[in-house]
This record gives C-alpha cells, sequence and structure tokens, in this order.
C-alpha cells in the first residue's frame, strides 16, 4: 500500500531543455531544482513539480499533458498572464465540477490546471 504522501510527478518531453527552463521560470514563476548536462530538469513552484527530459522527437510534446489540481488555480492564471505567458486559455467550468484553464508551453506540451467548482 502507498503511503498518504506518495504522488505522481508527470515527466513530459521537452525538445530544448535550456528553452523549457526559461519559459517555466519567466513566464510561469517556477524555479529549478534540477538542471543537468541539457537531458533533465525539475521545476518546482510551491507544491507543483514538474520533470522534463530532453527528446528529439517534434511528435511528442504536442500529445503529452499534466493535470495540476489545487485550490489556487485561478491566481496561477493571473500570474502566468502577468508574466507573459502567451498560450493561456481562458477559464472554463466544466460540467464534471471543475473549473479550469489550459497553458501550453513552447514545445507544445499542455498543463490543464483546475480546482472544484464550488471553491473558484
Amino acid at each position: 500500500m502507498l503511503e498518504e504522501t506518495a504522488r505522481a510527478i508527470p515527466v513530459l518531453p521537452s525538445l530544448d531543455i535550456q528553452r523549457t527552463r526559461r519559459f517555466y521560470e519567466e513566464r510561469l514563476g517556477f524555479s529549478a531544482t534540477h538542471y543537468a548536462d541539457e537531458d533533465y530538469l525539475i521545476v518546482r513552484r510551491g507544491d507543483i513539480e514538474l520533470h522534463f527530459w530532453r527528446t528529439d522527437d517534434e511528435k511528442l510534446p504536442p500529445v503529452s499533458s499534466a493535470y495540476v489540481r489545487g485550490r489556487d488555480a485561478l491566481t496561477l492564471r493571473d500570474d502566468f498572464v502577468a508574466r507573459g505567458a502567451e498560450k493561456v486559455s481562458p477559464v472554463m467550468a466544466r460540467d464534471w465540477g471543475m473549473t479550469e484553464f489550459y497553458v501550453w508551453d513552447p514545445d507544445g506540451n499542455l498543463l490543464r490546471i483546475g480546482m472544484p467548482t464550488e471553491e473558484s
């Protein structure tokens, strides 16, 4: 049985680790906690942690995504926009009880960020 503190961490593809690092730091407010040999990157913002691995396959990022769930989803969106992130969707109330928005990184990875609608 997994401990209650266990959590899943997405590992997304990156065509350019340096560009990915700059985007997540400058446009989304993450901090790089691991950066090795252009091949692997770990970024964190609060409790959100994302990993990236280097690939040359341009088909992978546009079909990769991660879902981030938390009470501060709308605050995150406002901050991303204020930092100049360009590919950010409007906020959407979904039929499944979540209020969400999406953001795409320069390679096409999709971050779906949401919170229960009753908290928004």
